[in-house]
C-alpha cells in the first residue's frame, strides 16, 4: 500500500498584511465622541493627514467638527480612507461636507518636510488645520499625535479606524491629496503620480533611476536621495572641504 506524506504548508504573513487584518476587526462608530460627551464636551474636531509616507509632495491634514447624530455616517460604511476604494472614498467626502459644521484642510510641502523632518511637519500641518477651522473646537480627536494647541486633546492609537470624526477627516485628506497629485502628474509626467500617488512603489522607484527627483520631491528621504545628482555633489563637496581633527590640532596656520 502506498504511503502518502502529507506536507504542511505554511503561509508567511508580512506584518503590514498582519496589520491590515487587524485594522479590518476595529469598529469605527462615535463611540469616542459619545464618551467626550458624557464629560461635557460639544464642539469636538477630529483631526488626521494622509501622505506621510509618499516620497513626492506635502504631507495634507484635515480637521473636521460633525454634528452630534453620527449614525448616517456609520451606516455609510465611514472608515479608514485607506480601507475605502476612490469611488466610496469620493461618495463620502462629498456626504461629509454636506453634514459637517467645519472642515478646515492644511498642507505643508516637500521643501519644509526637507527641512523640519517629516514628523514635525505632520504636526504643523494637522495644527494649521485646526487653527483654519471656522469655529473654535473644545476637544481635539487626533489619529496618534498630539499638537501645540491649547485646546483639550486625546491622541487616539488607529483613531481613523475606531472615530467617525478621526474617519471623517482622513476621507476628506485623502480626497484633497489624491486630486493633487492626479494635477501634479500632468505637470511633472513620467513619475505615474495619477496612479501611486506619489508612494514609493516599483514603478515609481523605477522612474525615479531614470528621470531623477523633480522639485516637488523629497530629497532627504532615502530613495530620493540616492538617485539625487544634487546630494551626490552636495557630499562630494563637503568630503573636500571638511577638515580632519587631526589638521586643527596640528595648528594649522591662518594667514
Amino acid at each position: 500500500m502506498a504511503s502518502v506524506t502529507s506536507i504542511r504548508v505554511s503561509k508567511t504573513v508580512t506584518a503590514a498584511t498582519a496589520k491590515q487584518r487587524m485594522l479590518k476587526q476595529l469598529v469605527c462608530s462615535d463611540a469616542p465622541e459619545q464618551a467626550l460627551r458624557y464629560h461635557g464636551f460639544r464642539i469636538i474636531a477630529g483631526v488626521d493627514e494622509v501622505g506621510r509616507g509618499a516620497l513626492f509632495g506635502p504631507v495634507v491634514a484635515a480637521a473636521v467638527i460633525l454634528p452630534e447624530r453620527l449614525s448616517g455616517l456609520a451606516r455609510a460604511g465611514l472608515k479608514d480612507s485607506k480601507q475605502l476604494t476612490r469611488e466610496e472614498r469620493e461618495r463620502l467626502d462629498r456626504r461629509i461636507r454636506r453634514m459637517a459644521l467645519a472642515i478646515s484642510v492644511a498642507e505643508v510641502d516637500a521643501e519644509t518636510i526637507d527641512r523640519v523632518n517629516i514628523y514635525q511637519a505632520t504636526r504643523m500641518a494637522m495644527l494649521a488645520a485646526v487653527q483654519g477651522l471656522s469655529m473654535e473646537p473644545d476637544h481635539l480627536l487626533i489619529d496618534a499625535m498630539r499638537l501645540d494647541h491649547p485646546c483639550r486633546q486625546t491622541k487616539l492609537i488607529y483613531g481613523d479606524s475606531l472615530s467617525l470624526s478621526i474617519a471623517a477627516a482622513s476621507v476628506i485628506a485623502k480626497v484633497h491629496r489624491d486630486a493633487m497629485m492626479r494635477a501634479f502628474d500632468l505637470v511633472h509626467p513620467g513619475y505615474g503620480l495619477a496612479s501611486h500617488k506619489g508612494y514609493g512603489t516599483p514603478a515609481h522607484r523605477r522612474a525615479l533611476v531614470a528621470q531623477g527627483p523633480c522639485a516637488l520631491h523629497r530629497r532627504t528621504f532615502a530613495p530620493v536621495r540616492a538617485v539625487d545628482p544634487d546630494a551626490v555633489l552636495e557630499e562630494q563637496v563637503l568630503s573636500d572641504f571638511l577638515f580632519e581633527d587631526a589638521d586643527l590640532e596640528e595648528g594649522a596656520a591662518w594667514d
